[in-house]
């Protein structure tokens, strides 16, 4: 997982590069994952604007938990198990998905 700053005029953007764990390891080191980022976004200012880049193997589908979070904006029909941490991460850190 990595960062960088780029200071801008009002505000700063912030993009941070981070690949979570495949579908087939254990939902511990998952959970690692998304407590590792949550601890990276608790040290950024809240009016920063903040973009999250990489692979998060994360598969969103037009099932309903996620049409409070990404509508019907999603290119697949299913979900996967990292999708769903995905979603969860994003809705407790006020973060926008779009596909």
């Amino acid at each position: 997982m990595s960062f960088i700053v780029q200071r801008g005029h009002w505000y700063n953007i912030i993009v941070l590069n981070a690949h979570a764990p495949t579908e087939k390891k254990s939902g511990d080191s998952k959970d690692s994952f998304y407590e590792a980022v949550g601890h990276v976004y608790i040290h950024f200012p809240k009016y920063h604007l903040k973009i999250q880049i990489g692979d998060c193997r994360a598969k969103l589908g037009r099932g309903d938990i996620f049409k409070p979070t990404i509508e019907n904006l999603s290119l697949h029909q299913d979900h996967n198990d990292n999708g769903v941490r995905k979603v969860n991460f994003a809705t407790s850190k006020n973060l926008i998905l779009r596909s």
